[in-house]
Formats: C-alpha cells, structure tokens, sequence
C-alpha cells in the first residue's frame, strides 16, 4: 500500500509541477489585465478564503488517500469484472467514464441539500477569477470515492483514476476566468469560462446549470445545460448572501441553516428529512417551489 501511494504521489507531484507555475502565471496575468483595465476583479479577503478552502481540502484528501480512498479502490479493482489492456483506448474510455462520474457527483451536489452544505462553499464568492477554482467543496473527498469505485470495478487501475481525476481538476481550475469569452465550435464539446460562468451565476435561469467538469456534452444530454447570453451577465455567489463571511462561517453555515430547519419543523422526522435528502430550499408543504439557495 506505502508503494502505491508513493507511486501515485510522484505522478501527481510531476503533474503539480507541471501545472502550479503556469496558473500561477495566468493568475499573476489576469490580476494585471484587470488592474489596468479597472476591474475590480480580486480582494484579500475572497482571495485568502480561496487559498484557505483548497488548503483544507487538500490536507483531508491527502489524509484519506491512503487510510480509505486506495483500499476501496483497490478492492473494486481486485474484484473487477474486465481485465484492460492498456493503451489509448483506455485512457479515452477513462477518460470518459471519469468525467461522467463527476457530473453524477456534481448533480447530486446541487440537488440534495445534505451534499450541497458541502459544496456551496465553492459558490460562496462573489468574485468570479482564477483563484475562484482553488475555493474547494473541503469535505467532498469524505464521499467523492463512492462515485470513483465502480470505474476501478470495471478494470481501470486505481491510481491510474486518481491520476485522471487529478489532470481533469487541473483543467477546471483554468475555466474560472471571465477573461475568455466563447470558443466557437468548442463550445459543443467541452466545458468552457463561457460555461462555467453560468455555473457560478446565482440568475435563476442560470441556477444549477453546466454541471461537468472536462465534456461540456452530459449537460447537453441530460438537459442540464444553459447558454451564456450577453443580455443577462452572470451574478457570482449565492441568491441568499451570507452576512458573516468568516472562514468557519462560509464551511458551516449551510449546515446551520439545514440543521435549525430540521429541528424547527413540526412535521414527523421521516418528513422533516426532506431537509437533508431533497434540493436546496425545499419546503414540506410545497415541494415544487424553491428558494433557490443553489447556483
């Protein structure tokens, strides 16, 4: 197990090392554009709680990795049904398979309240820049392997799916930008700054929109998908602002909220746990309806 992990840890480092200086270098790009343009695109304060929320997940991730994460995997994959040849094929089919996972992971998220007390902190700012993708969900590497076991069940090598995983997130960090605008015919094929800013919009045309992280082409399929319009510019954050924007507060403060609507509410329990496993807002008497705290 301590080879594996040191194997996997060389390739992410080498991936790291190859990544880290070039966003840092588009960072360091976009403040200036912005600054001579006069766009108040970065604060302190949002940027430090982006560094904050990545350094908080990626300590609990690292600590999983190898107390949790590769013994499940490697179970699933000593249990596989395929053997698979490696060759491009197999990085395309995981390719593929992976990214089609997370927006499964991604779906849920938004659309039962239990998931989306974790992930709401990466919607929490206002700001919308490179920095923007650092601000991590911190406790969705507690349940993010469920979603990644069935792939190392069907035959594809549990570090070769961490590895993925890491190249994909890589990408999803550089589509936080309003400094691109759309990309043409790429724009039917992978998820662009274009996509991704709708995303992030808390309009409610926008709200739960363009859920995947590499392929633009899931939302496409499964009607999750909206298009940027010019006449309605996104409005980063959440529809409820968040009046104490301390660090604990933009982690917890969902849980706070769920947890006080669980116990005010004087429907039986098994009712009231329409607060946890239903979307963002419901209400018991009126399910249908929403106050949209996703985005």
């Amino acid at each position: 197990m301590s080879q594996l992990c040191h194997m996997e840890a060389f390739r992410e480092q080498s991936l790291m090392l190859f990544s880290v200086p070039v966003i840092l270098i588009a960072i360091l790009v976009e403040i200036i554009l912005t600054h001579f343009q006069h766009i108040r695109a970065y604060t302190w304060r949002e940027t430090l709680t982006n560094f904050y929320l990545a350094g908080l997940n990626g300590s609990l991730d690292l600590l999983l990795r190898s107390i949790v994460v590769l013994p499940v995997l490697l179970f699933c994959w000593h249990h596989r049904l395929f053997t698979l040849d490696k060759g491009w094929i197999y990085w395309l089919a995981l390719f593929l398979i992976e990214d089609l996972a997370y927006y499964v992971l991604h779906f849920v998220d938004h659309h039962c309240r239990l998931f989306w007390a974790i992930h709401v902190t990466h919607h929490s700012s206002p700001e919308f820049n490179l920095t923007t993708g650092f601000r991590s969900s911190v406790f969705q590497p507690v349940y993010r392997t469920a979603y990644f076991a069935p792939i190392a069940w069907l035959g594809f090598e549990p570090l070769d799916v961490l590895f993925m995983y890491a190249a994909t997130q890589i990408y999803g960090s550089f589509i936080h930008t309003e400094k691109v605008g759309k990309l043409g015919w790429l724009e039917y094929v992978v998820v662009t700054p274009s996509h991704h800013r709708v995303h992030h919009a808390s309009n409610s045309r926008y709200l739960d929109k363009n859920m995947g992280m590499c392929l633009i082409i899931w939302d496409r399929l499964f009607g999750s998908f909206a298009e940027e319009d010019p006449a309605e510019p996104p409005k980063y954050g959440l529809t409820k602002a968040i009046p104490d924007r301390g660090p604990m507060n933009i982690v917890f403060h969902e849980w706070r909220d769920m947890l006080r609507d669980f116990r005010e509410s004087p429907l039986p329990w098994r009712q009231k746990l329409g607060y946890f496993l239903r979307g963002p807002g419901w209400r018991p008497f009126h399910p249908e309806e929403t106050d949209q705290t996703s985005s």
